[in-house]
């Protein structure tokens, strides 16, 4: 079953707009998809022996208390590809995780996730400076052209950072005013 879905996660990579749009829905409405026992808004097709299974557990239970839909993907050895589909008002969209410990490590982590997809959901597990995250968020969209998105999970709040707020000057002062209150 893996395999089927692993060739319809690899079309993601060629395609955009709609048919990418498209694309993400058919997958997360594929039957191998099952809820967890635990939790009826996450969806899994197998892939709790992974190593970062835990993180997307909690990364995804996170997401379900800001009332998205969670589908965790599999993570084949072919190809790079998301780590979830997250589903709210028939929206469908894929991100990469990155779930952040370490105080200088939101840099690198969004670096790493090009190439993945073009949304990647910060999981901040503790304080991290407003400037270097503002920094680093501004040097991941000019290195990632085909960048939209970076969705930051913070306490109980969900910050959503899109490209176009990036090139506001008052970038900075815009995401101080959310991310620190």
């Amino acid at each position: 079953m893996t395999n089927n879905i692993t060739s319809e996660l690899a079309k993601l990579l060629e395609l955009t707009g709609a048919e990418f749009s498209r694309q993400v829905e058919r997958i997360a409405k594929r039957k191998e998809f099952h809820p967890l026992e635990t939790d009826k808004d996450i969806f899994s097709v197998g892939g709790q022996q992974s190593d970062d299974y835990e993180n997307l557990l909690q990364a995804a239970r996170r997401a379900v208390f800001f009332g998205y839909k969670v589908y965790l993907l599999p993570n084949p050895t072919e190809i790079r590809t998301p780590d979830f589909i997250l589903e709210k008002k028939g929206v469908y969209r894929v991100y990469d995780l990155k779930t952040v410990y370490g105080k200088s490590s939101i840099g690198q982590s969004l670096i790493d996730s090009i190439g993945q997809t073009n949304r990647v959901l910060l999981n901040i597990q503790q304080d991290y400076n407003t400037r270097k995250l503002t920094s680093d968020i501004k040097k991941y969209f000019e290195a990632h052209k085909q960048a939209i998105e970076v969705l930051i999970f913070k306490g109980g709040r969900r910050l959503s950072v899109n490209r176009r707020l990036t090139d506001n000057p008052a970038f900075y002062s815009v995401l101080k005013k959310m991310y620190e209150k």
